[in-house]
């Protein structure tokens, strides 16, 4: 019988690469991650901020909201990319987490409030985005959130204040955190006072009193180093403090942004409440940040110490919460408010007196505070 003889068999096809865009990703890969930093008119603390970030691994993307600043913070942001304007880190302990200064020049991507990352391509390392008008915190941490998740592969955002700095390890922590727990929608980080760095701020968040409206940082005050036990902290979280919050883009498309009805105060509460049925908070207790508290807009932890704006949109803020989540307790607000009101009146503090005023009658702030 004849052998019959097979044609050489084809050689197989080469194996087809997935698309970076489909490809399989490590829970806690950092090209997973976005940051969001919202600058009006303090490019000194952004600068310092941004050090700190850039010494963060380099596949996390970052972008600078300038929320309609106009006054130089633009070009001092710009300067100091370049290396035209040189970075000397401030006196103190906290020296270390940006010294030396990063490598200049950075490249720095200008874009607008329309951009968006062009399909196939992705985020910049780190944009400088320009906004013609000052939306408030929420406002700018939307804006940026845009942009951000445009680059489909990212999917977790940690909103950052400018006045905080990060130390290292803070990315491989809070990724971990959602990694743990799918269910985990927003989740905060250890938060250490900027000046007293061995000092707890806030661990996660506060605790909220629906009966007075006010927050209780959970851990403030406490030695960095006291022992404290995770599930506790959050379990009593009512909110993550806005200083430094991290949420999915499962939380984003199903719960909506930040609401920008309230420019400033509460965001972060409201936030949590809507998506308190749907999602769980979680807490990077290995995620350090270090804040000045209200380096911002004078939010001072001292209640006597805060500046009449802050009342203002405190109590503005706090009311609108209680119409929109709780109207069946808002007249006890407005009359805690009042009261609030009148006490200040009382310590001599006549200046917070008309900004108060105007937020208990629903009016705009007076531009000249």
């Amino acid at each position: 019988m004849d052998r019959i003889v097979l044609p050489p068999r084809a050689p197989l096809p080469p194996r087809v690469q997935p698309s970076p865009l489909l490809a399989p990703r490590r829970a806690t890969d950092p090209a997973r991650l976005g940051i969001v930093v919202v600058n009006f008119r303090q490019p000194v603390y952004t600068i310092e901020c941004l050090e700190s970030l850039l010494r963060l691994p380099p596949e996390v993307r970052i972008v600078v909201v300038d929320n309609g600043s106009e006054d130089g913070s633009l070009e001092a942001l710009r300067a100091w990319a370049s290396g035209e304007a040189p970075y000397a880190a401030p006196a103190g302990p906290l020296a270390r987490l940006t010294t030396p200064p990063v490598r200049k020049p950075v490249a720095l991507v200008r874009a607008g409030p329309a951009t968006r990352i062009r399909p196939g391509a992705a985020a910049p390392r780190l944009t400088l985005l320009e906004s013609p008008e000052n939306l408030g915190f929420a406002g700018g941490n939307n804006l940026g959130t845009r942009y951000l998740l445009s680059d489909p592969r990212i999917d977790r955002i940690w909103y950052v204040n400018n006045d905080a700095i990060v130390a290292p390890g803070a990315v491989e922590a809070l990724l971990g955190t959602f990694a743990g727990d799918p269910k985990i929608g927003m989740a905060g980080t250890t938060v250490r006072y900027y000046d007293r760095p061995g000092i707890i701020q806030a661990r996660n968040g506060a605790r909220f009193s629906l009966l007075t409206g006010n927050g209780r940082l959970i851990g403030n005050g406490e030695p960095a180093r006291a022992p404290f036990n995770s599930k506790r902290v959050v379990d009593e979280t009512g909110f993550v403090t806005g200083a430094s919050l991290a949420i999915t883009r499962d939380f984003w498309e199903a719960v909506g942004e930040m609401s920008e009805a309230y420019f400033l105060y509460y965001e972060e509460i409201d936030w949590a409440t809507r998506g308190k049925d749907r999602f769980r908070l979680g807490y990077a207790r290995g995620a350090t940040v270090y804040h000045r508290h209200g380096g911002t807009i004078g939010s001072a932890p001292v209640r006597a110490l805060r500046s009449p704006r802050a009342e203002y949109w405190m109590l503005r803020s706090r009311l609108r919460f209680y119409a929109t989540h709780y109207p069946a307790l808002w007249p006890f607000q407005w009359l805690y408010g009042l009261g609030q009101t009148l006490w200040q009146g009382v310590h001599g503090r006549t200046a917070k007196l008309g900004p108060m005023v105007r937020a208990l009658l629903s009016r705009p702030l007076d531009p000249s505070v």
